[in-house]
């Protein structure tokens, strides 16, 4: 009785719910006749396309897990966090080049920085080569203490301290239609 109560409800409703929404429901149950025929004995099996199809419909229409009748919605979910922390541990693998150096070693850079801080990367790298370390200068630089000056003087402080032996002039020139030019006369007698 309380199947056909739902039933019945969601045949009332189904007029009010969005063409597309409509659509991704019906895909969502047509796989899944397709999956139970496909099915030989005892359990279902489900193929990595079968599950990317119903993670791409929950992505684009997360109402279809009410449709699911095959898997349960938690494992639907699972399966989409799992590709997501797939995806984005492929993304941020590492991917070659320069070797990273010792922690030991920036340790050293970083302590020589600062206690020479008129030495620069050059300088650096060439007592890292005497020490017997070999490690680009390029490395050097990149693990070096950055140092920052003060900031210099803003627009404000230039010009506040400039304003006196500042001179403005405008020389306003017009040209004629018979290419002659006119110069006003100067304010200054």
């Amino acid at each position: 009785m309380l199947a056909l109560l739902c039933f019945v409800l969601a045949v009332l409703v189904s007029p009010f719910k969005s063409k597309s929404r409509l659509e991704a429901e019906n895909a969502a149950l047509r796989h899944q006749l397709i999956v139970l025929r496909r099915k030989v004995q005892g359990r279902i099996q489900l193929t990595n396309n079968d599950r990317w199809f119903l993670i791409q419909l929950y992505r684009w229409f997360p109402s279809t897990l009410q449709v699911l009748t095959i898997i349960r919605p938690e494992t639907l979910v699972r399966w989409h966090r799992a590709g997501f922390r797939c995806y984005w541990r492929w993304k941020s693998r590492a991917r070659g080049g320069r070797p990273q150096i010792e922690t030991d070693l920036r340790a050293l850079i970083r302590r020589i920085s600062i206690e020479n801080p008129l030495w620069g990367a050059p300088r650096v790298h060439g007592e890292l080569l005497k020490l017997g370390f070999e490690v680009a200068q390029s490395s050097v630089a990149k693990y070096m203490v950055k140092r920052r000056g003060p900031p210099s003087q803003g627009w404000r402080i230039f010009l506040r301290s400039h304003a006196p032996d500042i001179a403005a002039m405008d020389l306003f020139v017009v040209p004629t239609i018979g290419f002659n030019l006119l110069m006003p006369s100067s304010s200054f007698g």
